[in-house]
């Protein structure tokens, strides 16, 4: 699998080293961090910067990045956090970082992209631009826990999260316990 995974300027970077962190070693991973997400970085997380040989770093003003490209073939996208101004962007077909250029060429070529959308409350107006990604085939999946695995921790919460979007993503994963109705 080839995998690309936007981190832009939301809260919740945390979650995004998190989740690369945890890939397994056998996907092909494309990261590309927007500017934003590089100023909130050191505010929110210490975490570093996961480096292994199957990740691979795009600045996110490296528009010649094979990832740019639909005739690189990628499974999958996820943003994570998806910043209100990148959802907005992608919206209304916007493609003017990496991460945006990225985004319309997995909409047009019909891939999996997965948004996680990290605000709260939302407004209206994101309310509606989620609704029409949706509309496009966009899983919205924004950071939402299920107390029935019973997380008692952050890293646990973080984990039930993350097993969240490897599903969406088709990546068999143990983050957390499933329900099995007892």
């Amino acid at each position: 699998m080839k995998l690309v995974v936007g981190i832009t300027g939301a809260s919740g970077i945390r979650l995004g080293i998190k989740f690369i962190s945890s890939l397994p070693s056998n996907i092909e991973v494309y990261v590309v961090l927007s500017n934003n997400a590089k100023v909130a970085l050191p505010y929110e997380s210490d975490l570093p910067l996961p480096s292994r040989d199957n990740i691979i770093y795009y600045d996110d003003k490296s528009i010649e990045a094979c990832i740019s490209s639909g005739s690189f073939q990628t499974d999958a996208m996820i943003i994570l956090p998806c910043s209100m101004n990148t959802l907005a962007k992608c919206t209304v077909g916007i493609a003017d970082s990496l991460i945006t250029r990225v985004f319309s060429v997995m909409l047009k070529e019909k891939r999996n992209i997965v948004l996680s959308p990290r605000e709260m409350p939302y407004n209206t107006i994101q309310l509606e631009n989620m609704t029409k990604l949706s509309t496009l085939g966009v899983t919205i999946a924004p950071p939402v826990l299920g107390y029935y695995s019973k997380q008692q921790t952050l890293d646990e919460m973080e984990d039930f999260m993350i097993g969240k979007w490897f599903d969406l993503l088709k990546i068999e994963h143990n983050l957390y316990k499933r329900w099995d109705g007892k």
